[in-house]
């Protein structure tokens, strides 16, 4: 165990390699720029989440696909926790984390990838309260998809196959945990950063930063 934290904030992210990364965006935003994409909604998320962490005794981590350990450092400071994630499909990438954070005692674990820039403090305490109450907590994405996941224990079936990054997702995961019985709490919807028409999302959350 890395710390006294019973609660895990775990961030997928991706290194951001032009070619690799934001790839549906690339007709529109060219190669580096996609990557530049996905280098400032990881960053944004991380400026987030630090102060919420450190101040709720959360533990944060970084679950990076691409790159290397050294080169994630490199890019988001030393001191962040980051695992790298294992081959195969999100949902074993997803699997593989959670068992790790719970082999390492943490009860509640919080997972969100880096496309939803809209998820701040209040989504992220009040899914670790609901965690309390229920088996899952997911918030629904927009296009019908899920932009978080909590659980307190790994409840495997939830991530094998499933529909990933299509419109089916949050409705056949809703299916399954009714079908092993799993009490299911919602977070209200957010849109993730995926295709094109959705950059205008993005660049008003920059304009509220700014302000």
């Amino acid at each position: 165990m890395l710390n006294d934290s019973s609660d895990g904030l775990f961030l997928f992210t991706r290194f951001p390699q032009p070619g690799q990364a934001k790839t549906r965006l690339i007709p529109t935003l060219g190669e580096a720029g996609a990557a530049s994409l996905q280098k400032q909604m990881t960053e944004h998320l991380l400026r987030r989440f630090q102060p919420i962490c450190a101040k709720e005794d959360i533990q944060l981590q970084i679950h990076f696909a691409g790159g290397s350990r050294q080169e994630i450092q490199s890019w988001l400071g030393q001191h962040v926790l980051s695992f790298p994630q294992c081959e195969g499909s999100l949902g074993d990438r997803i699997a593989f984390a959670l068992q790790q954070g719970f082999a390492a005692q943490l009860q509640r674990i919080i997972v969100v990838g880096s496309d939803c820039p809209g998820i701040d403090k209040t989504h992220i305490l009040q899914a670790l309260a609901l965690l309390e109450t229920h088996d899952v907590v997911l918030g629904p994405a927009t296009d019908g998809g899920y932009y978080l996941i909590g659980l307190n224990q790994l409840w495997l079936p939830l991530f094998e196959n499933v529909p990933w990054s299509t419109e089916r997702l949050l409705a056949m995961t809703r299916a399954i945990a009714a079908r092993m019985g799993l009490s299911v709490a919602l977070l209200k919807p957010l849109s993730d950063i995926d295709r094109p028409e959705d950059l205008p999302i993005w660049y008003r959350v920059l304009e509220a930063d700014a302000a």
